[in-house]
């Protein structure tokens, strides 16, 4: 009874205040993910973060905090240490809560060992992919593993392995031996910028290709992304606006690696060089 009347009460806020402006509505959602957090109130914080991240429209740094703290709360450690550390990696040491985070992820390493190594994410025990290189290997060993001579081949072939590992599927139960998923995407990098092949296939198995350019000048390195146990789906969020960009099959290992993995290409397609 008592989540049904905070279910309406929160629906009736979002209906109340729809005519404002994405910024001011934005502002507002955080000061009520701040107090909920504060007075330990973590679904109602869910909720609001919820909300902030349907928004279009530049998030302040301290969303990324508070979703950490919530995430963690909840014991989906893989995303609260996503969270965090790009909060970190965009404020650096000047950062409100730059100690606090800190402190929290040291918190989250010390659940993680007491877990044997792995969260309570709701990933349904499938396996880790089998190549989960990118997050801390040099540049160097992933040259080695994929046989290239430079640090942006070596992460356009990272990205398109992970994809195509991490394909969407409308039934993910159901997975045919050398079936394709329903929508699956493959990374290219001409003149600069980063593009995303969609391969999607409808319901009467008719495909369909899309082309999504994403130029990397002026866009920032950090790359959200966040999991639905509703809708069984990942998502990567497009670092120009923070709307939904990539659908991916609900695995949230592979969600963070990929995130990860496109945020180094952005980075290392920034540099005057651009690795080639």
């Amino acid at each position: 009874m008592a989540a049904g009347l905070l279910a309406g009460t929160l629906l009736a806020a979002a209906t109340a205040t729809m005519a404002l402006p994405p910024e001011h509505e934005i502002q507002r959602l955080i000061l009520a993910v701040e107090e909920s957090v504060e007075k330990e109130r973590w679904g109602e914080a869910a909720e609001y973060l919820n909300r902030l991240q349907s928004l279009e429209g530049q998030k302040p740094p301290q969303y990324l905090y508070y979703r950490g703290r919530v995430m963690a709360q909840s014991e989906h450690y893989n995303e609260a240490m996503s969270a965090l550390e790009n909060y970190i990696a965009g404020t650096g040491a000047d950062g409100q809560y730059y100690t606090e985070a800190l402190k929290l992820i040291t918190d989250i390493e010390q659940a993680r060992a007491r877990q044997g190594g792995r969260s309570n994410d709701g990933s349904g025990g499938e396996p880790v992919a089998e190549i989960r290189p990118a997050n801390g290997d040099s540049p160097e060993r992933l040259q080695r593993l994929y046989l290239v001579d430079s640090d942006r081949k070596a992460l356009i072939r990272h990205m398109n392995t992970l994809l195509d590992l991490a394909g969407w599927r409308r039934d993910p139960k159901v997975i045919r031996e050398g079936s394709s998923p329903d929508l699956h995407y493959q990374v290219s990098v001409p003149n600069g910028e980063i593009h995303f092949r969609e391969t999607r296939t409808d319901d009467n198995g008719n495909r369909s290709l899309t082309t999504h350019a994403l130029p990397v000048y002026g866009v920032s390195p950090v790359i959200e992304w966040s999991c639905e146990n509703a809708t069984e789906s990942c998502w990567i969020y497009d670092p120009r606006d923070g709307s939904r960009f990539l659908r991916l099959g609900i695995d949230r290992d592979r969600a963070e690696e990929i995130s990860t993995t496109l945020g180094r290409l952005i980075r290392l397609l920034q540099q005057p060089e651009g690795g080639s």
